[in-house]
């Protein structure tokens, strides 16, 4: 799930299905969203953004930020992290990062991040989807 804070305060969150390792000196990641995002101004003006990576049972949470509804937050635990994004404290990995540019890529943007500070769970197992449905490690 990638987090940000968007103009005037507003938490913004979206399901992403994937996330990409592009360096590791310096670390940096990226994901990107589709141009018909309604979310998508609120990442463009972004300065930092956050990848909590889900772990398995927090289906509910992968599926409530994959709507477009506006009450996505409702009832949500989450803290402010270093970066000043929402980052959810039950998450098994995050990474927050500061945007190191964007890009055009077909209907979407890609947005490349540099990592500046990293957190995890060494106990737990990823939330994994593959093929319309949630997964379970074999």
């Amino acid at each position: 799930m990638i987090t940000t804070i968007g103009p005037g305060g507003e938490l913004i969150g979206n399901t992403a299905s994937s996330f990409n390792s592009v360096s590791l000196d310096p670390p940096l990641i990226l994901w990107s969203l589709g141009e018909q995002a309604h979310s998508l101004k609120a990442y463009m003006s972004a300065d930092h953004f956050a990848v909590n990576v889900l772990r398995k049972g927090q289906e509910h949470l992968s599926n409530q930020f994959a709507t477009a509804r506006s009450s996505k937050w409702q009832a949500i635990d989450y803290e402010l992290g270093q970066t000043g994004c929402p980052i959810l404290p039950t998450s098994l990995a995050v990474f927050e990062c500061k945007v190191a540019n964007t890009y055009r890529g077909g209907d979407h943007v890609i947005f490349l991040g540099e990592v500046v500070k990293f957190d995890f769970d060494p106990q737990g197992t990823p939330l994994l989807f593959y093929r319309g449905q949630y997964h379970d490690i074999a």
